[in-house]
């Protein structure tokens, strides 16, 4: 299975990602969409489980859930914001992967088993960090992450 995750796009869905996600299978959005119509968007391309970041606090994304635990391709996946604030042991819980957003900087990390996953920002570009987002691809024995940079530094 094919997973495309993004995450702050702040109000900006990029044709780059949009191009990016084609041929998803599922859409993970990992908050601060900061337009619901960005949801909409997605929704064109694949089904699209998404969470409000601190951005979508005064917009109608306010409706989305904080936290998210959803099953993917036999997986546990708990998608949260800010991945500081993460009030559970994945390990414990059986989650096979955190994807996270908020720091805007792209990471794979791997830790007792449990992948930790941030596609980055995928909106306007912030600070010097890149404009990304991600895939997770899951078949029977493994996950396999990878970010994809959308445009050149």
């Amino acid at each position: 299975m094919r997973i495309g995750v993004i995450s702050d796009t702040h109000g900006l869905l990029r044709a780059e990602a949009l191009a990016a996600l084609e041929g998803s299978e599922y859409i993970l959005h990992a908050g601060d969409v900061g337009d619901a119509a960005i949801l909409d968007r997605l929704r064109d391309l694949a089904p699209v489980t998404a969470i409000r970041g601190n951005v979508d606090a005064a917009s109608p994304c306010s409706q989305l859930p904080e936290t998210e635990l959803i099953q993917l391709a036999d997986r546990s996946i708990y998608m949260l914001h800010d991945r500081q604030v993460l009030g559970l042991d994945p390990v414990s819980a059986g989650i096979a992967v955190v994807v996270s957003g908020h720091s805007h900087h792209p990471t794979i990390q791997w830790h007792k088993g449990v992948l930790y996953f941030n596609p980055g920002s995928a909106g306007p570009r912030r600070f010097s960090t890149p404009v990304s987002l991600g895939f997770l691809t899951i078949t029977d024995s493994a996950i396999e992450p990878r970010l994809v940079d959308l445009l050149p530094n």
